[in-house]
């Protein structure tokens, strides 16, 4: 029996945890740990809404923990001095974690199990965050994929399915002094001004939460997945990527239970619901896969002939204009809303936003990555990167550059009674259906029923969605004659 310290990062689930599963099963001694590292050598640390479900999400694993006899020790630093530090005050034999994918945390961990092979401590890592790690999915010639279709073919075809393992019933625990463990609080995640009310009315964070959520979705939004999903006012999406990225809920445990779901419903209406879900899950691996094999592309385009892109150099108003919901464009400033208030917003939006900020706008898609990165709870440097570029037509698989969303014809297509626009943008609310998503071009006896004058109650929009676009055409024909670097 050996003393083990089982190092939680973005894995905070007892179910289906690799790393402490294998510590289980050899009967060690278990040294549960969070290392805050608020000095973290990287551009993207947690932003604001990640960090407030991270408070919550830990808050949760400690209670469960203390529940099997355990307690979850906090620490904030650097890993690499606490762990040598712990490791030798408690006569520790190897330290446990679960991968992460991020270009800085594989070469942090690379650097670490180095260092900790000359402390006599032996480190061993697992996968609980993959279907299919990234170097073990590869093309005929051995590279990475820049295709999903190619991609999502061989993962099938790769992936085993089995069963997800159940969480331990109790646990053998070192203790630990008390000088040893910080409070929660003393992270200082939760936010010093109170913006984040609206996240408690829509979040759960933590293991079971998770797996409410999963069930919510297999009991409600999968039956009509396939076209329900593309409809920002309808419940249509299962809402697990907050859990997800923070590994309250692992893609074993996900495909495995969608996999039931479809098995134990009769008519094929359930495995086309499943296929389709399932593809989601897909693109969440495709992205880890890309960030894992293209690690500059966190901050730089995959297709190079971007870095000649000339973007806008005075985007101050109309991006402050874009994130607070306030371009005169009904969804998406609904979807801008969405986002700020609750912290989440519908994929099919997303798209319509990203379009807009970077090709009628034209700012840049790193501006709009960061302010996702700091207002989605489900913030995810992989995901987060393959949507921009894709949208931005700069990345891997990327929607073609003069495929341009018109946010108005999106709009009356998904929201056709205005639904969604309606319950976040509430001074439109009385517009007729016809006009909800382009008050700019209503009658104005219209807008004067429903006590609407533009440029006073909501925004004129702050471009033209023709000329923008035909501008944006004009450079991509320039961009496109650039070799290829």
């Amino acid at each position: 029996m050996s003393n083990v310290i089982l190092w939680f990062r973005r894995d905070l689930r007892l179910a289906d945890n690799p790393a402490l599963q294998y510590a289980v099963e050899q009967g060690h001694r278990i040294l549960p740990l969070f290392i805050w590292e608020p000095d973290e050598d990287s551009d993207w640390t947690p932003g604001a809404a990640s960090r407030w479900w991270l408070h919550h999400s830990l808050v949760h694993l400690q209670h469960q923990l203390r529940r099997l006899g355990a307690d979850l020790i906090i620490q904030s630093g650097d890993p690499a001095q606490i762990l040598a530090q712990l490791g030798k005050q408690y006569a520790i034999d190897e330290i446990l974690w679960n991968r992460l994918y991020e270009p800085h945390q594989v070469v942090r961990d690379g650097n670490l199990k180095t260092t900790l092979i000359d402390t006599g401590i032996v480190a061993r890592s697992f996968n609980a965050r993959l279907l299919i790690e990234p170097w073990q999915l590869l093309k005929g010639d051995g590279g990475p994929y820049r295709v999903f279709t190619p991609f999502w073919k061989m993962l099938q075809r790769l992936y085993v399915e089995s069963r997800p393992k159940a969480a331990p019933t109790s646990l053998n625990a070192i203790s630990v002094a008390d000088t040893d463990n910080l409070p929660i609080d003393a992270l200082r995640l939760l936010p010093d001004k109170p913006w984040d009310e609206g996240l408690y009315s829509h979040w759960r964070p933590g293991e079971i939460g998770a797996h409410a959520r999963l069930h919510a979705a297999l009991d409600g939004a999968l039956i009509d997945y396939t076209t329900g999903r593309d409809h920002p006012g309808h419940a249509g999406t299962s809402r697990l990527s907050p859990h997800l990225h923070f590994g309250e809920l692992g893609p074993r445990q996900v495909w495995f239970a969608v996999r039931a779901w479809a098995a134990g419903n009769s008519g094929p209406g359930y495995v086309e619901a499943a296929d389709s879900f399932l593809r989601q899950l897909g693109w969440r691996e495709f992205a880890i896969h890309l960030l894992y094999h293209f690690p500059h592309t966190a901050d730089a385009p995959l297709d190079a002939r971007f870095n000649h892109m000339p973007w806008s150099t005075d985007a101050g108003t109309a991006l402050r204009a874009w994130q607070t919901g306030r371009t005169g464009i009904p969804i998406v400033d609904a979807g801008m809303r969405e986002l700020w208030q609750t912290g989440w917003m519908h994929n099919r939006v997303r798209m319509l936003v990203a379009s807009l900020l970077t090709k009628n706008l034209r700012i840049h898609w790193l501006e709009g990555a960061r302010w996702f990165w700091d207002t989605l709870v489900d913030a995810d440097l992989a995901n987060n990167t393959l949507g921009w570029q894709w949208v931005a037509g700069c990345g891997a698989d990327a929607s073609p550059y003069f495929r341009i969303f018109n946010p108005v014809v999106q709009g009356e297509r998904f929201d056709p009674k205005g639904d969604y626009v309606r319950q976040w943008v509430p001074e439109l609310r009385a517009l007729p259906e016809k006009w909800i998503h382009q008050p700019a071009a209503a009658p104005a006896n219209v807008l004067a029923e429903a006590n609407i004058e533009l440029g006073r109650d909501y925004p004129l929009p702050i471009v033209d969605l023709k000329t923008s676009r035909e501008d944006i055409l004009r450079l991509w024909d320039i961009i496109k004659r650039q070799p290829r670097e």
